[in-house]
C-alpha cells in the first residue's frame, strides 16, 4: 500500500503585464508549461486536457515520477482558466484555477492548486515521504510564479 500526498497551495501575485498578454499565456496550456520546472514531457490529449509527465526526483533506488492529467477551461470575460483531473492517468489527481483581474496599471493573479500525489513508497514511510513530496511540489510551484513574474516583467506592490 502506497503513501497518499495531498497539496494545497495557494499564491497572490500582481505583475505589470497588461491582462490581455497575462491571459493569453495563462490560457495557453504549452505557453504557460514552459515557466513550469522539470516537466518531463507535456502531452496534449485532445479537447483541453493535457498529461503533465514530470521529472523523476528521489536517488537510484528510491525515486518518484509524479504523471497526471487535467482538463483545461477558459474564460476571457470571467478572467479564469480551471483546470480538473482526468480520472484514471498517471498516479496524481490535480485541480486548480488562475484568477486574473484588470487592474488598469498592472493585473492581478491568484492561483490555487489542489492534488493528491500516490506514491509507491510503504506506509511505514508517510512521516518522512508527505513533508518531502509536499515540499517539492510547493518548490516548483514558487519557482514557476517566479517565472512567471519575470516573464510578465516584473512584480507590482499594492
Amino acid at each position: 500500500m502506497g503513501v497518499s500526498v495531498d497539496i494545497d497551495l495557494g499564491y497572490e501575485f500582481a505583475v505589470k503585464a497588461p491582462f490581455k498578454d497575462v491571459f493569453d499565456v495563462l490560457s495557453d496550456v504549452p505557453a504557460s508549461v514552459a515557466s513550469f520546472p522539470k516537466v518531463d514531457k507535456l502531452v496534449d490529449l485532445g479537447d483541453g486536457a493535457y498529461r503533465w509527465e514530470m521529472q523523476k526526483v528521489g536517488t537510484a533506488q528510491v525515486n518518484l515520477q509524479t504523471i497526471y492529467a487535467s482538463k483545461y477551461v477558459s474564460d476571457r470575460k470571467k478572467g479564469t482558466v480551471t483546470w480538473t483531473p482526468v480520472k484514471g492517468v498517471g498516479n496524481a489527481q490535480v485541480s486548480g484555477s488562475w484568477k486574473i483581474t484588470d487592474r488598469k496599471t498592472s493585473t492581478a493573479c491568484v492561483l490555487k492548486i489542489k492534488g493528491t500525489v500516490e506514491t509507491p513508497l510503504p506506509g511505514l514511510m508517510k512521516m518522512v515521504v508527505v513533508p518531502v513530496v509536499q515540499g517539492e511540489f510547493e518548490k516548483l510551484v514558487e519557482k514557476y510564479v517566479d517565472n512567471l513574474i519575470k516573464r510578465f516583467g516584473g512584480e507590482v506592490e499594492d
